[in-house]
Formats: C-alpha cells, structure tokens, sequence
C-alpha cells in the first residue's frame, strides 16, 4: 500500500510539475503487477503486466545477485530458461545461472540495462556451473568469467564447446528473436559452426561488453498486440558483418569526433499508456 501511495502521489504530481523519472518509479517495486501477463512496449522502452518470478532454484538454473529482484518476466522467458537450463546439462553443464531478466513492473531499471523492460530479455552468465546449491550469499559474490581475451578479439582459453552448444541451443529455439554477444564470441562461433549451424547464426548478434555473459531475447508472445517487435536481424549468418568488431570497432576513438550527448531519462509520457496502470496496479 504504501508503494501504491508513493506512485499515486508522484503522478498526481506530475500533473502540475516535472514528471517523475520512470526508472524511480518501476524501481520502487518489489512484487508484479495484479494484472495478466503482458509486455507493453519495445524492449528498451516498456514495461510488463502480471510478471511471473524465475523461481530462485530450479532442476536446472539457479537466479544469481538475488538482492537486485530482477529475476521476474513474462512467462514466455521461464519457459524458455527451462528448457535452456535442460540443454546446458545436455552440454556437460550442471545448469545454467542467470542474471537480469526484469523488475517485478518491468520498465527503466535504476542501473545496469536501457533494454529489459518488458520481460523479455535475461543475462545468461559464461561461467559453467558445477552446482547448483549455491546460497543467496554466494550468490551475490561469486562472479561470472570472462571468455574473451584482453585485447577482446578472440576467446580465451574459458571458451569451451559446451559453450558453442549451449548458444546453440538458444538459438535453435523458435521462441528466440536473437542473442548479444562480444564480436570475439560471434566470430569463433562463426569459425565452428557446422553446415546445419550456420542459418542460426543470423540471429547471434555481436554488441559491446557481453563477455561474461550473453543475452537472450525473446519474440514478442502470441496475442501480445501491444508489444513491439525489433526488426529482423538482417538476411545471412552476419559473419563477414562481425569482422568489423574485431578489428575497426577497437580502434581508438576519433579525438575529433563531437561529444555523445548523454539521452534524457524517460519519463512516464515516453512510455505506452498502458504502464501508468501497471505502476498503480498491486
């Protein structure tokens, strides 16, 4: 009550004053939405009815850093994670651990994402787990690992085949739009794939940082009318397209070029209209 108290109060407000930053107010929550389960949005601009929480410990994931409460999504993604769960064991793994999905609203998280808003997206760490009895404490300060080298143009000697077959994995899911990786990832991946391999290939996406983990994303659900799709990765395996992270990409920055001017925060008006009743919905 007294959340719903805090968000009435600071959109009243709004009316008269500068809009709330959204990220306050989706951040102010620790449990979903009262509705039925719905994405509103695009994925870097959203927020999520009815989330479902990624239970904490299952036969094949364990839900890591438990103190930040992100590990809420649509039900699509549980699903999902189940079933990718089962293939990292298939892959000699124990499991998988996951990092972010989304907040129990979805919607601008306070730190770390400008995408996860509307629980369809998680972090899938690179470090292979051995167990999966881990305690909250050991979860909030055991880290993932790295599997790019220093100079981040190729893997290191972390990058295994269960690797390979566990992205693979994702990515042969038809619930998967793509997947984020580090251009060294994406490049190897590229080098071992085999001929029935290559055509998923088009949906790994290189994109910087991501290598410590991967990040899947999902297609918008079925009947989701109100959720928006992210264009189409373009045709081909994008492999030729990836050279260009491993080398030009890590060039040093042009001391000419004009200052990136930091984007305004978003608030409620940038949003579909459909999240101020998330918000106000307990």
């Amino acid at each position: 009550m007294k959340t719903a108290f805090f968000l009435i109060a600071a959109l009243v407000a709004s009316t008269a004053n500068a809009q709330p930053i959204a990220k306050e107010l989706f951040g102010a929550h620790d449990a979903p939405s009262a509705q039925a389960a719905e994405p509103f949005g695009s994925y870097a601009k959203g927020c999520l009815a009815g989330a479902v929480e990624l239970p904490e410990t299952g036969a094949a994931w364990q839900a890591m850093r438990l103190s930040r409460n992100r590990n809420w999504g649509h039900p699509t993604v549980v699903d999902f994670l189940e079933r990718l769960g089962a293939s990292a064991q298939d892959a000699g793994w124990a499991g998988i651990y996951v990092g972010d999905i989304s907040q129990p609203h979805g919607g601008p998280m306070l730190t770390g994402h400008a995408s996860h808003q509307i629980g369809l997206d998680a972090d899938i760490w690179m470090l292979p787990p051995d167990r999966l009895n881990l305690s909250r404490s050991e979860r909030e300060n055991l880290s993932s690992i790295s599997v790019v080298s220093g100079d981040l143009r190729t893997v290191n000697r972390n990058w295994t085949p269960a690797h390979h077959a566990v992205i693979m994995a994702a990515l042969r899911d038809p619930a998967l739009a793509r997947i984020f990786v580090s251009g060294a990832i994406k490049m190897q991946m590229c080098a071992d794939a085999t001929a029935e391999e290559r055509p998923y290939l088009r949906k790994l996406r290189p994109w910087w940082g991501h290598t410590e983990h991967f990040h899947i994303r999902l297609n918008c659900p079925a009947g989701a009318t109100d959720c928006v799709e992210q264009a189409p990765p373009p045709a081909g395996d994008g492999c030729e397209d990836a050279i260009w992270w491993v080398t030009d990409a890590l060039l040093p920055p042009d001391p000419n070029a004009p200052p990136v001017v930091p984007k305004p925060e978003y608030v409620m008006a940038d949003l579909p209209a459909q999240c101020e009743g998330v918000l106000l919905s307990e």
